[in-house]
């Protein structure tokens, strides 16, 4: 008994103690999950670090004065927002967290769920968070941000994932922007509508009716103070911290030399000039091809005195950045002028274009290095040395006119450029005398000459150069996005980023300057457009090979036509006609060469598409598979 019974006690103890482990191990698991769930720990794989705060965002989380609070507005509760909304929201909590900590508990995060009648959907109202419905009879959905400091507060009315890539940017954005109430004033010259114009009526009486700034301006709105400079200006407004010139035609000499004296005060200027401006030309009425206006634009006297080559007739065709566009006829080709500037034309060196993946030039011109030693010359994005210039002429006039004339130099050819340093004026003698009031010459002659006296021949400052401006039209940087019923604009380049680091680089904050743009817009086929373009450079030579013989065919013609009588004009010789038949055959020949190269061409990107393929549908598979099976034989042999 005594033995049955301690037996028994055994095995009770045992099947207790079994019993005891299974349920500390369940509260182990238990705790854990619950300490995991609360905790914001993540790894960055991706290439570009997209979720890791850049050295901006925490320059600007650092110099908080004040506690900011982010309040983020989102229907998680409702079952009709759709999953992968929900999982951006997810990311953007996340991101919002990382603010928190960087900060050092200086930014507050605050969420909200507007539920309907609650207290949080009066909130998001008040805030200026529209909801949107997403069926005829369903409740409203919110996804916004609003930021608040103090009494100042700033709103994101719309978190798109469509516009993941500037998610931080926005943010810090507007965190910099609550706290700094002050914007910079930035001072706006153009010949183009770039700010919005006032249109005439439709009908008599009516109001004039107001145009829309251009997106990339519209955007710089937010965070600076820009006021439109007149064409005809003597002065720059001393208020004005940074000039920027958009295709800039036919000044005056008192407004070159206020923009000369703004300079040497230490004024930061970025000109966009243009040799072929298409929003200038389709802004003009229609008239003759025998008198096209001029829409080219041009600094011939200031860029002589900061030393800057530019020639305003040329655009720039590079065969390693053409971009694939529909011409005449609805036809679809590789246009040489159409600039698609990728990695390896862009200055990876300078803050101002490290982040930039991806610029769209139309049509662009090239600056030249004429400086001397006390002024930096500094490109910031080039053509490669697969590219020449062309007359903006043949430029219009289609492919084949251009590629006729297209010669392919031996450099790279700047397309936009920073100068530092010191200037010289380009007004030695002093200020232009005003030939519209000769009358008034010897009355003001005492005031000629105090201002001649007083103005500025030296000076130091920095300078942006762009040798385009159609680079800034909506329709060649951004695309009209619609997320639940609000209008946004979505990026399909880095055009505006560039305008806005530059902008941010003469007159704001440099902090935000290495934020924008931190993901890539699109991820080409690089070996794809390495194949591409070697046929590309084959095609060039056929095709100039093709048109010189029938140059040299023509001319032969052209000979034999001179010396025969003017009875016999109109009929062929034998000499004629076997000129001819040889023509044909050269022409014939090469055409069938060009075939054999497009052939080849499309042979190797298919054969590099099942490369591809084979490697993702059956290796990756088959290397996990082998891995498997490789890790149970190891374990089996432990055993």
């Amino acid at each position: 008994m005594t033995i049955m019974s301690f037996t028994g006690s055994k095995s009770f103890w045992k099947a207790s103690g079994g019993a005891a482990g299974i349920l500390i191990l369940l509260a182990i698991l238990v705790a854990v999950n619950v300490i995991v769930s609360n905790m914001r720990a993540r790894v960055d794989l991706t290439e570009e670090n997209l979720y890791t705060l850049s050295d901006g965002t925490r320059n600007v989380l650092k110099e908080l004065e004040r506690k900011v609070t982010l309040k983020l507005f989102f229907s998680s509760s409702d079952p009709a927002v759709p999953m992968q909304l929900k999982s951006y929201a997810d990311q953007v909590t996340d991101l919002l967290q990382e603010y928190r900590k960087t900060s050092g508990n200086k930014v507050k995060v605050e969420q909200y769920d507007p539920k309907p009648d609650s207290d949080a959907e009066e909130w998001a109202q008040k805030y200026g968070i529209q909801g949107q419905q997403l069926g005829l009879m369903g409740p409203a959905i919110y996804f916004g941000l609003v930021v608040v400091a103090g009494d100042a507060e700033e709103l994101v009315p719309a978190l798109d994932p469509r516009t993941q890539q500037m998610l931080e940017y926005n943010l810090t954005r507007t965190i910099y922007r609550v706290t700094h109430p002050q914007k910079p004033v930035i001072g706006v010259l153009s010949s183009l509508p770039v700010l919005g114009q006032q249109q005439p009526p439709m009908m008599p009486g009516q109001p004039p009716a107001q145009s829309q700034p251009w997106m990339s301006f519209a955007d710089l709105r937010r965070d600076y103070d820009l006021r439109e400079v007149d064409a005809g200006v003597d002065t720059i407004s001393e208020e004005i911290s940074a000039l920027v010139l958009v295709h800039p035609k036919g000044l005056s000499p008192k407004t070159l030399f206020a923009i000369d004296q703004f300079v040497l005060k230490g004024g930061r200027l970025m000109v966009f000039v243009d040799p072929l401006c298409i929003a200038d030309l389709e802004s003009q009425p229609q008239a003759s091809p025998y008198q096209r206006p001029s829409t080219s634009s041009d600094l011939p006297d200031l860029f002589r005195a900061w030393g800057v080559g530019y020639n305003a007739a040329d655009v720039v065709a590079d065969m390693s950045a053409a971009t694939r566009v529909r011409g005449a006829g609805n036809r679809v080709e590789d246009s040489l002028v159409w600039l698609s500037l990728g990695r390896s034309h862009i200055n990876r060196d300078d803050i101002l274009t490290t982040q930039l993946e991806n610029v769209l030039l139309p049509f662009a011109g090239s600056f030249t290095d004429l400086t001397s030693d006390d002024v930096t010359f500094t490109p910031l994005m080039n053509s490669s040395t697969e590219s020449g210039t062309v007359n903006a002429m043949s430029a219009q006039s289609g492919g084949d006119a251009m590629r006729r004339q297209f010669r392919k130099g031996a450099t790279a050819l700047p397309l936009a450029v920073r100068l530092n340093g010191t200037f010289k004026t380009a007004f030695p003698d002093g200020a232009p005398k005003d030939t519209d009031a000769p009358d008034k010459q010897e009355t003001d002659q005492g005031a000629t000459t105090e201002e001649e006296a007083t103005s500025l021949q030296s000076g130091e400052s920095a300078i942006i150069l762009v040798a385009d401006a159609d680079m800034l039209v909506d329709r060649f940087c951004v695309q009209e996005v619609n997320f639940f019923g609000t209008r946004g604009h979505q990026p399909i380049n880095d055009n505006l980023n560039l305008l806005a680091n530059a902008v941010e680089q003469v007159g704001g904050s440099s902090d935000l300057i290495g934020i924008r743009s931190r993901g890539t817009f699109n991820r080409p086929f690089d070996r794809v457009m390495a194949l591409e373009q070697k046929a590309r450079n084959e095609w060039q030579a056929r095709e100039q090979e093709l048109t010189r013989s029938l140059q040299e065919a023509q001319q032969q013609l052209r000979e034999m036509q001179n010396q025969k009588e003017s009875s016999q004009r109109f009929i062929l010789s034998p000499q004629q006609q076997a000129a001819i038949a040889q023509f044909r055959q050269r022409e014939l020949e090469i055409k069938k060469e060009l075939k054999e190269v497009r052939k080849n061409l499309r042979r190797d990107i298919e054969m590099l598409g099942i490369k591809v393929k084979t490697i993702n549908i059956a290796l990756m598979p088959l290397l996990v598979a082998l891995g498997g099976v490789g890790y149970g034989l190891a374990r089996r042999k432990k055993r």
